[in-house]
């Protein structure tokens, strides 16, 4: 598992922000490829995919077809149930990782200030299993179970 936190978002949650605030209305960007060295790193790879309800239209500063949470349940954040998390495929290739943004504009490139987290995506054993990781642009995709766990130690 490669879960990394960008410096923007361990500097948030060490002070006044936390991690479903940083991200609550965000969205998802799918990628082929090796995930970057850092979240603050630009991105790399082919978009092949941006995750968001109901695969709806996002527009950074607006909640409208933002991701969104349900409350933490014994150290375990997951998407909230009664949204659908979808993408159309933007282009074909093979999904290896993710980028969760927050709401805010997020140009891609460095950044040490900004919300990400970025993991890897496979069919099993990855940060996100997804059941194809086949895209197939125009062809519709879902995230069914999206979970983070937080360790006691």
């Amino acid at each position: 598992m490669t879960i990394k936190f960008s410096t923007g978002l361990r500097n948030g949650m060490l002070n006044a922000t936390g991690f479903t605030e940083a991200f609550d209305n965000g969205v998802m960007y799918i990628y082929s490829g090796s995930q970057p060295t850092s979240p603050d790193d630009a991105v790399q790879g082919t978009l092949l995919g941006i995750v968001t309800v109901d695969g709806g239209a996002f527009t950074p500063g607006s909640p409208t077809n933002g991701l969104g949470f349900d409350a933490p349940a014994s150290g375990v954040l997951s998407k909230a149930a009664a949204e659908s998390w979808e993408f159309d495929g933007i282009a074909a290739g093979t999904a290896g990782w993710f980028r969760l943004m927050g709401n805010a504009a997020d140009a891609l490139g460095a950044s040490t200030t900004l919300p990400r987290m970025d993991g890897s995506i496979a069919t099993y054993g990855a940060d996100l299993n997804i059941s194809n990781v086949a895209i197939t642009a125009s062809a519709p995709n879902t995230i069914d179970v999206f979970q983070l766990t937080f360790g006691e130690s």
